[in-house]
């Protein structure tokens, strides 16, 4: 990361940490980034030069003192989340986490990039359902993607692999627990048979014929890692792959329209089925 990159981020992250009231004087910002005093008062300075109201004060550490508009918050968790994890697509994502977390959006994000990657556990209040009572839970988060127009992060619980729904994360903390750290070869088999996202560790084989115009589309595509293509005389091809969830793959055929067939395996000819039935049924 060039050291421009390093700054901003840098930056960000003492932002994050003065919103959500986490290790925010300056002795604790110096440890936490290995850098002098100096350093931190021109990020400061720096951040108030962008519009930004954040000062030390006395006895109480840095501080937001006036909050932020939702188009810089928007603006910083872009760049943000840009040199911390590698994708194009931040828009829609980013505006509705924003738009339902406001500020918070970026102290939770922050924390939770900083647990990641120190290999520290994070305490998360979370809402899975709105009637639902929030609760605490200790996860080894694992790395930010998004799914059906949000931002979720992978993480794990009580042993097991789960995706928390970053629009439901009210408060993060970061503790003083450490994890064993996670390979990029590892995190890279997690999502090795996703679709589009992460949707679980299944493996279910899938077989479909695509008609010659949805092959002349997709056979230039590496459209999964590993994939098998067989191509028939009329032009048409046949698709094997390995993914993690029908629900997705099936929506995904529906929205192929005609041209897309579902060989194998027999549940997702169901769903597809299904899905189109009540697609259909919005129209009569």
């Amino acid at each position: 990361m060039f050291d421009f990159q390093t700054k901003f981020k840098r930056q960000v992250e003492i932002l994050g940490f003065a919103i959500s009231k986490h290790g925010c004087n300056k002795m604790e910002l110096e440890e936490c980034f290995g850098v002098e005093e100096l350093t931190i008062k021109r990020d400061l300075k720096e951040l108030r030069s962008d519009g930004i109201d954040i000062h030390s004060v006395k006895n109480s550490g840095v501080e937001l003192i006036s909050r932020l508009e939702t188009l810089k918050i928007k603006e910083l968790l872009v760049q943000y989340l840009g040199l911390s994890y590698a994708t194009n697509s931040y828009d829609k994502p980013t505006s509705l986490l924003v738009r339902k977390m406001k500020e918070k959006a970026l102290s939770n994000v922050v924390l939770l990039q900083r647990c990641i990657e120190g290999n520290t556990y994070a305490k998360i209040l979370y809402e899975k359902e709105a009637d639902e009572k929030k609760s605490w839970r200790e996860v080894k988060p694992i790395q930010f993607f998004q799914s059906e127009n949000y931002w979720r992060i992978l993480a794990e619980h009580e042993e097991i692999v789960k995706q928390f729904h970053l629009n439901k994360i009210l408060d993060v903390e970061i503790t003083e627990r450490k994890f064993k750290k996670i390979s990029k070869e590892e995190i890279d088999n997690m999502f090795i048979y996703s679709w589009k996202s992460w949707l679980g560790s299944e493996k279910i084989n899938v077989r479909l014929k695509l008609s010659q115009k949805w092959a002349s589309k997709l056979k230039p595509k590496q459209i999964m890692i590993y994939q098998d293509i067989e191509e028939n005389a009329d032009g048409s091809v046949e698709l094997g792959i390995t993914v993690n969830s029908l629900n997705e793959i099936a929506s995904w055929i529906v929205s192929r329209g005609e041209g897309v067939v579902v060989l194998e395996p027999e549940e997702l000819r169901e769903k597809v089925i299904s899905i189109a039935r009540n697609t259909l049924g919005n129209y009569t």
